[in-house]
């Protein structure tokens, strides 16, 4: 069934719950529904990042409207479809990839990787087998057209693996010294902006609670400014042109901070005060190194070299903005594009790049669905039964 079909004749989503087991599926939502409603900066960054299993909990129950949820719910059907296809051992790793998404830090994004990649491969032409369900291969998918054979090894990556401040340890720090920025705020009215330089990042949650202690200390003394070999802390008053309307502020703070810098921002709503956090790290962030990274791991891990490998990298937890500035600054690119020329890469005929919104088709979306980079040192690349079929598709 293509998503075309799913999508077009309303795939009931309880097959796939049935899929995910229900009991599970309904603590699995359960639980995020309780991280999710605190309406704290964490209960923010989860909601993002489970967004796809509390939208199919919410489409259980009506049917989808927009595009982006009549593709999320053909992906279910696909799910369901293939469940449905398999013989017992097959099933058991499908659902055991099911299971894993719903456990923990986990989601269903490696699964829904994986069933758009075969499906975008079925609409190019390609019969596609499912060889890592069907005999436990490294890899997960067999692609045929004509004359022409690959590999494709379906991998997710999260984007926190190149950041040196995690987006999560941030939220995380920011809901727990807030209470002390609030009290701080309402004795001092104003607008503040408090400077954090962390040179090491910080990746693990066990660093926050020296980072707050250091913060709440530096508020209770009334001092301005603390200073340590990990970090640098700095409370200024907030100074930003063109910024007096309150929906201003967020556009305003990034071209002030860039990018790379994590922002939260309290506010006192009757007196107008601001006091934001912005922190930075002695690092830029660099996703696509990891996913170079990543790359190479699974080039040598995912792929058996008998045939022409491809690599479908899905790259999760990055935002629409820090999408796009990776696409048009080439750095992703131009990380794909150096791997490729390594020995790592000896197996691979091509390197695919895709996120959430590709998946989605939600805007700023990558043309064609997916960024493409070919390898033109393989065999494969020099065949001319290959390359019609393989490398014209990727």
């Amino acid at each position: 069934m293509s998503l075309a079909d799913a999508a077009s004749e309303g795939v009931s989503l309880r097959a796939f719950l049935l899929l995910a087991g229900s009991k599970r599926w309904r603590a699995r939502i359960a639980e995020l529904v309780g991280q999710t409603r605190s309406g704290t900066l964490a209960a923010r960054t989860a909601q993002r990042r489970h967004a796809l299993e509390l939208t199919l909990a919410r489409l259980s129950s009506r049917s989808p409207a927009a595009p982006a949820e009549q593709r999320l719910a053909a992906l279910a059907g696909e799910a369901a479809a293939l469940d449905a296809a398999l013989e017992d051992e097959p099933r058991r790793r499908l659902r055991a990839l099911v299971e894993r998404g719903l456990e923990g830090q986990g989601t269903l994004v490696p699964l829904l990787h994986l069933l758009r990649t075969a499906a975008t491969f079925r609409a190019r032409g390609f019969e596609v087998r499912h060889d890592g369900l069907l005999f436990g291969a490294p890899y997960d998918l067999l692609v045929r057209r004509e004359h022409a054979v690959a590999e494709v090894a379906c991998e997710a990556l999260s984007a926190e693996a190149g950041r040196p401040l995690h987006k999560g340890v941030f939220a995380a720090l920011v809901d727990r010294v807030n209470p002390e920025l609030q009290t701080w705020l309402a004795a001092h009215p104003g607008r503040y902006v408090l400077k954090m330089t962390l040179p090491e990042g910080l990746a693990e949650p066990g660093g926050i609670a020296a980072l707050h202690e250091r913060i709440a200390a530096m508020l209770a003394t009334e001092r301005r400014h603390h200073s340590e070999a990990d970090m640098l802390l700095k409370l200024d008053p907030l100074v930003l042109a063109g910024a007096q309307a309150a929906g201003a502020l967020p556009e305003r703070l990034r071209q002030q901070f860039g990018a790379e810098a994590h922002l939260a921002v309290t506010g006192d709503p009757q007196s107008g005060s601001v006091l934001v956090m912005a922190a930075r790290t002695g690092q830029g962030n660099d996703v696509a190194a990891a996913a170079a990274r990543h790359l190479r791991e699974a080039a040598g891990s995912r792929l058996t070299g008998r045939q022409p490998g491809i690599l479908s990298l899905f790259l999760d937890d990055l935002d629409g903005a820090e999408w796009r500035d990776l696409c048009a600054s080439l750095e992703l690119e131009g990380e794909c594009r150096r791997f490729l020329t390594t020995e790592e890469a000896k197996r691979v005929v091509a390197v695919t790049c895709s996120t959430r919104h590709e998946m989605l088709g939600l805007s700023g979306a990558a043309p064609e669905g997916e960024l493409r980079f070919r390898n033109p040192s393989h065999p494969a690349a020099k065949s001319a039964g290959l390359e019609p079929a393989i490398l014209s598709s990727v």
